[in-house]
């Protein structure tokens, strides 16, 4: 005696492939179609990781000032005027205009943040 009605109902035993949507029977728990799928979402879950900032700029990057003159130096740690070491400033570069030491801590204007 044939059945009249069909032995699955398609609608709700395929389900979607989380990844490319592709509707499959499952078996278990299975939540994707193929494995390619299933590595697509572990690399999704767990991203290469960027590599680490230093933790301090180059040294060549960065400003100092002698505490006793107050003068600056790109990149150099002691003054020869006073024979003294400096104080780190912050990361900084060469003035375009003045062609002096520029710290980016003086650049920014307290209480208003970067554009």
């Amino acid at each position: 005696m044939p059945l009249d009605f069909p032995l699955r109902n398609d609608g709700e035993t395929m389900t979607p492939c989380v990844i490319c949507g592709t509707r499959f029977p499952p078996v278990g728990r299975q939540r994707f179609c193929k494995p390619a799928c299933r590595q697509m979402a572990w690399r999704r879950r767990h991203p290469t990781p960027l590599p680490p900032l230093p933790a301090r700029n180059p040294r060549q990057n960065t400003v100092y000032q002698c505490p006793a003159c107050e003068s600056r130096y790109l990149g150099e740690q002691y003054c020869a005027e006073c024979g003294r070491f400096c104080k780190r400033v912050g990361a900084g570069g060469l003035c375009p205009a003045c062609d002096e030491p520029v710290a980016i801590t003086d650049l920014l204007v307290e209480g208003v943040p970067p554009a």
